[in-house]
């Protein structure tokens, strides 16, 4: 069974962090508690993390966020100003952004009853 719908008023990012030499699993170290801490911003719906399978020098964000106004809340949270002081110390330069406004998404049931603890 699929869950589909249509995502009105929602903002979406994609991120491009640029990996320090030696430091892709401080960033992913970093990335993780953050994760952990996004039941903090009910606006975020999405925030996943992906490896670039090209290079070990490239992590990719890839977040949802309710509302412009969710997105603005999610910068001013503590969690992510831990996140970016962090991140100062693992990235070769400023991360690249590109903003969207998600139309539509679609999700396999299975994505719901998959063991997904660590």
């Amino acid at each position: 069974m699929l869950h589909d719908g249509l995502l009105p008023g929602r903002q979406a990012l994609l991120v491009r962090l640029n990996v320090g030499e030696g430091k892709r699993t401080e960033l992913l170290d970093l990335l993780n508690t953050y994760a952990d801490r996004i039941g903090e911003e009910p606006g975020t719906e999405v925030f996943t993390v992906l490896t670039d399978p090209d290079t070990e020098d490239i992590v990719w964000l890839f977040e949802v966020f309710t509302s412009e106004e969710a997105e603005i809340e999610h910068r001013e949270t503590t969690g992510f100003a831990d996140l970016m002081h962090g991140l100062q110390n693992v990235l070769e330069g400023a991360p690249g952004i590109l903003r969207m406004n998600p139309l539509r998404m679609t999700i396999q049931e299975d994505m719901f009853t998959q063991d997904w603890s660590f």
